[in-house]
């Protein structure tokens, strides 16, 4: 089907998204092991390396909460933030790579839209795709750090449809530089110039609380700071202040980050 004359209509979206989600489906069903064992690997390193290597010279963290200052072990602080690290890597890669695969070297894309299928169907079945990836990733990294102890608080299940909103939230934010790219290189800027520092300032490793007064005020508006914000009070089995705030804030990432992906995607398929 045609795509609007505008690349910035509103999008277009109907049902037909779920066909081309099922699709991808399964084909991951067929390397879904190799993909889990990938997905999982390097976020459990990290866990172990620093939550427990580290973890053990740090001991614990002292964090602000609004009942005061609380100590945290650190293998507890680093776990609430690295799953959520995980979310966005997860996203981001299935987002970029996967999607950029079926869109500009594979070509499937151009296939599915000989059948009546939109564009912008496609685009959303990517999207949710991709945050159906990070959430199945960051199930899985959890069943481990419950397996380890680190956390059994029951308000752990609101922890999933936050690293859903989450996981939604970068995949748009992915699409934008996946409409952009010539090729695979070009998205080492996306990882070494957004992701990689937000990784360091969104109170994954360390308290937010120890960064400067003007790089402070930054971090406040990340996505990944404000899914941190989310999580980590469930662990600690806290509820987290300002939720509202907190989802708001992703909310408004993904959906436009959403309408620019889509746009910049209609202008590169119109050309």
């Amino acid at each position: 089907m045609s795509t609007p004359t505008s690349p910035w209509t509103a999008p277009q979206l109907s049902l037909r998204w779920w066909p081309v989600f099922r699709r991808n489906l399964l084909v991951w069903k067929k390397l879904a092991i190799p993909s889990l064992v990938g997905n999982i690997a390097e976020p459990l390193m990290w866990l172990v390396a620093f939550g427990y290597g580290m973890g053990a010279l740090v001991g614990q963290v002292n964090m602000s909460t609004p009942q005061g200052s609380v100590a945290v072990p650190y293998i507890l602080f680093l776990a609430s933030g690295s799953i959520c690290m995980s979310a966005m890597n997860a996203a981001s890669f299935e987002a970029l790579y996967s999607a950029f695969s079926r869109m500009h070297v594979q070509k499937t894309w151009d296939g599915i839209m000989n059948a009546p299928v939109r564009l912008d169907d496609v685009v959303l079945a990517e999207m949710l795709w991709a945050a159906f990836k990070a959430l199945f990733t960051v199930t899985a990294i959890l069943g481990v750090m419950l397996a380890l102890g680190i956390s059994h608080s029951p308000k752990l299940l609101l922890a999933w449809p936050a690293l859903l909103l989450a996981g939604i939230t970068f995949s748009c934010i992915a699409l934008i530089f996946n409409a952009l790219a010539k090729g695979y290189d070009f998205f080492t800027y996306y990882f070494t110039l957004f992701l990689t520092p937000m990784m360091f300032l969104s109170g994954v490793f360390f308290p937010r609380e120890q960064l400067p007064g003007v790089v402070r005020v930054v971090s406040d508006w990340l996505p990944l700071t404000n899914a941190v914000e989310l999580v980590r009070p469930l662990f600690m089995d806290q509820w987290p202040s300002h939720a509202l705030l907190h989802i708001g804030v992703l909310l408004a990432y993904a959906v436009a980050a959403f309408w620019l992906a889509l746009a910049l995607t209609r202008r590169r398929f119109a050309r």
